[in-house]
């Protein structure tokens, strides 16, 4: 499913994926808590890297959760 979002046009099946993955690690690494609720700042990262152009979700992921973790310890 495609969702025109400004100029750009987003693969919400791509996002979508990414977050599964990476906010299943993060969970079970205990950086993010166990609930239903979206982890706003995880999908904001995840869209920003989707935007500079990672298509593959896995990677994607990967990245988001690196991404992720780095700003959580410096804080």
């Amino acid at each position: 499913m495609l969702v025109e979002r400004g100029m750009q046009v987003m693969h919400l099946e791509v996002v979508g994926d990414a977050y599964a993955i990476a906010s299943n690690y993060l969970r079970r690494a205990g950086a993010i808590p166990d609930t239903f609720a979206t982890d706003e700042r995880l999908l904001e990262i995840i869209v920003a890297i989707f935007q500079r152009g990672e298509f593959n979700r896995l990677r994607l992921a990967n990245k988001a959760i690196a991404k992720f973790e780095a700003e959580t310890f410096i804080a």
